[in-house]
């Protein structure tokens, strides 16, 4: 963009400034997708924002993930039956989810609190707290693509679930029939014949598809720099390379971050830090339970004969993301810590399982390999609300693999949230509170 563009007042960016928010300035620690759409949305309410990152804004799972916007993934992890088919699915060579725990205490209890929620009842309550946050993100991207001309290679094609085992394939009908009668997401049915008519780019031996026609997709890293350029355009202050070392406070309120080589003071502090926020523990006085879920990306150049329509292969639990010049696959769950090496042999399952189901030949150099550490909460909601400790510290983390589902929807509730109004998602289920004993 070379020019501020200033959008109309469409309905979903209609704001009234809160009183004194003009000349209220907003500290917001983290430039994920998260910490932007807070950014931007407290830009909107007429508060000074500066957005603060370790590394550079976007470079994490904002910038490698499979790019989609999807309503249909409003069901946890912790479902039913997840304990005994875990542990079956990592019996077998090479599993997509890989747990390492150690002496890790904080990951024991982790996994003993997920595995207490593997029922229908929290299975249920959870996907009520999810969905509401992803449907009204669906619609304020629509709004904010178009309103700020965000140039992302936004797309409402749908999601597929593609299966080759047939009773895998009918065993998925149980849960459309839940997504349908409890959360308004109802999926196509496909037959073999119909899928591959559907979408030519896959092999013969499929199954069938289940089709989420309302689903979208578009490209993080783009989003992320677009969304960026467009909020300094507005006068929002990025201040990269810069870790979060202390919070200064005075009578419960902080007044200011001690970074690596400066400070920054403001009125209200967003903590909008994925899976790095445990680390925090010392400075807010409170430890999110969240665990880093390492997943792993590649991008190459777009194949001929490459799909067109983004897809999930559930039985290989990986994803197909097609773009204009690019294809993207994604997959894993590690929960090995903070490990920072890419591993040849998991990105060798996300290839092996594209070439199982896909019609083209994949180019044998890429674009990027990539890893990344999702926020997981063993309840797979994230954490969004005041900070416990602080009166004017906020927690916008968490979002498990459903960060940029979420994003729009997490920005308006925590800037809703700072001005002290109603906000526009019941925020009760997504506070801190729930952790604490």
């Amino acid at each position: 963009m070379t020019s501020q563009h200033v959008p109309p007042q469409s309905k979903s960016t209609q704001h009234v400034a809160a009183s004194g928010s003009e000349s209220q300035h907003v500290a917001v620690v983290g430039g994920g997708v998260v910490g932007i759409a807070c950014a931007h949305y407290l830009n909107r309410r007429g508060y000074r924002v500066t957005v603060i990152d370790r590394g550079r804004v976007g470079g994490g799972c904002s910038h490698g993930n499979c790019g989609y916007v999807s309503p249909s993934h409003a069901l946890p992890l912790a479902e039913p039956g997840a304990i005994f088919s875990t542990l079956k699915a990592m019996l077998k060579p090479n599993p997509p989810l890989r747990i390492r725990p150690g002496l890790n205490l904080h990951l024991w209890k982790w996994l003993w609190n997920f595995s207490r929620r593997c029922n229908e009842t929290n299975w249920i309550e959870s996907g009520h707290a999810i969905h509401p946050l992803l449907t009204e993100s669906m619609q304020l991207y629509g709004d904010l693509i178009r309103d700020y001309q965000l140039d992302c290679e936004w797309t409402k094609q749908g999601l597929l679930f593609v299966y080759k085992n047939q009773h895998a394939f009918q065993a998925y009908e149980p849960i459309d029939a839940m997504l349908r009668r409890d959360f308004n997401e109802p999926a196509r049915r496909m037959s073999a014949a119909e899928l591959l008519d559907f979408e030519p780019g896959l092999q013969e031996d499929v199954a069938g598809a289940w089709y989420f026609e309302h689903d979208a997709h578009l490209r993080p890293a783009r989003l992320v720099a677009s969304w960026r350029d467009s909020l300094q355009e507005r006068g929002v202050r990025f201040v990269e390379n810069q870790s979060l070392e202390a919070l200064k406070e005075s009578a419960g309120n902080a007044t200011s971050v001690s970074l690596s080589s400066q400070q920054v003071a403001a009125d209200h502090f967003v903590i909008a830090t994925g899976a790095w926020t445990p680390l925090l523990e010392k400075i807010l006085r409170f430890r999110a339970p969240i665990q880093p879920g390492k997943g792993y990306s590649i991008t190459m150049p777009r194949p001929e004969h490459c799909p067109t329509t983004p897809m999930i292969l559930p039985e290989r639990k990986v994803a197909v993301t097609p773009w204009g010049s690019e294809l993207r696959l994604g997959s894993m769950m590690e929960f090995i810590g903070y490990d920072s090496t890419i591993s040849k042999k998991r990105l060798g399952l996300l290839t092996q399982a594209a070439a199982d189901y896909l019609k083209c030949k994949l180019p044998e150099s890429f674009s990027e390999t990539w890893y990344g550490w999702r926020p997981m909460t063993y309840d797979s909601t994230p954490i969004i609300g005041r900070c416990p400790n602080f009166s004017n510290v906020y927690l916008a983390c968490g979002h498990n693999m459903l960060g940029l589902s979420m994003a729009p929807a997490t920005g308006r509730m925590i800037a809703e949230l700072v001005s002290g109004d109603s906000t526009s998602i019941q925020s009760r289920p997504y506070q801190a509170e729930r952790f604490i004993a």
